[in-house]
């Protein structure tokens, strides 16, 4: 170990390791599947798994559930083009739908979705905005007063929604 390593690179092995069990040679296109054909397409496909025949091309099996799977088709084509830009090469000459549910009967599997967004903010009360300029007048420099109201601004407003005891 040499100190801090980022989290990336800890995981890349085994990431890599298991996307090559499954025929997939850049990984990237597991990892970033959103990226490479677009969120919409991604939240209704799930790269399953790439074999590779004995003719030019692999075949990239897709999990599709239920109903999406003729608007899938549609976009067969153009999933196959960014695909194959994503290697580099035309590298997928066939795509192949499995029409299933996105979690098996024996196991679960990872859901790979975005983090849900963050609910907007409530403003500040009067309150709270009147303590936060209380603590700020403590502060001759103006930077330093303009920091310490935002930071107490910041606590107080946390302080509300994060308190177990304020919201029973």
């Amino acid at each position: 170990m040499r100190g801090f390593e980022a989290a990336a690179s800890l995981v890349a092995q085994p990431v890599r390791a298991v996307g090559e069990s499954r025929g997939f040679a850049v990984v990237r296109l597991l990892t970033n599947w959103a990226e490479v054909v677009g969120p919409e397409t991604a939240a209704r496909t799930r790269p399953v798994r790439i074999a590779h025949g004995r003719g030019f091309g692999a075949t990239l099996t897709l999990l599709v559930s239920g109903a999406h799977a003729p608007l899938i088709e549609m976009e067969l084509p153009r999933i196959r083009d960014k695909v194959n830009a994503c290697y580099g090469f035309n590298a997928v000459s066939k795509i192949v739908l499995t029409q299933t549910a996105p979690t098996g009967f024996s196991e679960g599997q990872a859901q790979f979705v975005p983090a849900p967004r963050k609910r907007a903010e409530t403003p500040p009360t009067v309150e709270q905005l009147d303590a936060a300029a209380s603590v700020a007048q403590g502060f001759s420099d103006p930077g330093l007063a303009a920091a310490m109201r935002q930071l107490a601004l910041n606590t107080l407003s946390r302080r509300d929604t994060n308190d177990r005891k304020a919201n029973s």
